[in-house]
């Protein structure tokens, strides 16, 4: 497979979870790939794992001159920049919003959105030089519709949604194209962190996330990571050049509402209530 090939990428959070399983994925078909994340160990063992077509930069991605490092450091490594795939995240503050800290929503937005722009902004300048590029970021479902999500979560995530919509009008008359994935109930381990688990016990909540989340969304199954690398995938090559300013939701249906059995049960319950015999 070479839908990628001769094309480099930047992947943010490219050390595990989803930033993982699209690094794998775009190695397979041709790509060379910088990895950028802050976890140093599951750095350099994506490149021991990987080979030489991947190369791990540490930059936290919600420092805006981290994020010019990564790029600047990218084009002096190989000369071009055909994706940058903004996928860094974590779940942030979260619980009532009577109780909030803003230092805490303030750190939260600052990964979730500020790294957003911050690689839009840098990005967006070499991909305008060249005449062609690919941006794609990761929001959520959660920025679609609400209870998916903490409340700040869910904001950042409505808040790159609409960037993307946005930017895309700017860059894509440079023939730059700008979308975002809203994925929905993914196994990763961003939901043991979530919880207050440290990395390690994190990662080891992943097979227990997966039976949580398997029964949430019509398809009768956890999302993958692969799931949301292909989408993205999708997005990076030429497959997609005449997509631009699209929110691609990947969620197995969760956002359409009720799960259908769910809807023959309520409606069987009520029909009960009211004394209709079938």
């Amino acid at each position: 497979m070479s839908r990628l090939a001769g094309k480099v990428a930047i992947i943010t959070g490219g050390a595990s979870g989803i930033g993982r399983g699209a690094v794998e994925l775009f190695l397979r078909e041709g790509a060379q790939v910088v990895a950028a994340d802050i976890q140093d160990d599951k750095g350099a063992l994506l490149v021991d794992e990987l080979g030489p077509s991947v190369s791990y930069f540490r930059a936290d991605v919600g420092e805006e001159r981290e994020v010019e490092a990564l790029v600047a450091d990218t084009m002096k490594r190989h000369g071009r920049l055909d994706c940058l795939f903004n996928n860094a995240g974590l779940g942030g503050v979260s619980g009532p919003i009577t109780e909030t800290p803003f230092g805490e929503a303030e750190a939260t937005f600052r990964v979730l959105f500020w790294s957003v722009v911050f690689g839009m902004k840098y990005a967006g300048r070499v991909m305008q030089d060249q005449k062609s590029g690919s941006i794609i970021s990761t929001a959520s479902v959660a920025g679609v519709g609400t209870g998916m999500g903490p409340h700040i979560y869910s904001a950042a995530k409505a808040a790159v949604i609409h960037l993307t919509r946005s930017v895309a009008k700017e860059l894509g008359e440079s023939n730059v194209r700008v979308n975002c994935i809203c994925p929905g109930g993914i196994a990763t381990p961003i939901f043991g962190k979530a919880a207050g688990l440290g990395t390690q016990a994190a990662d080891q909540t992943v097979e227990t996330v997966k039976g949580l989340l398997a029964h949430m969304q019509p398809i009768p199954r956890a999302g993958l990571p692969v799931d949301i690398a292909k989408a993205a995938l999708f997005l990076a090559s030429d497959d997609s050049t005449f997509v631009n300013g699209h929110a691609l939701v990947v969620d197995g249906g969760l956002t359409h509402g009720r799960r259908w059995s769910e809807v023959v049960a309520l409606r069987q319950a009520f029909r009960t209530a009211l004394g209709v015999q079938d």
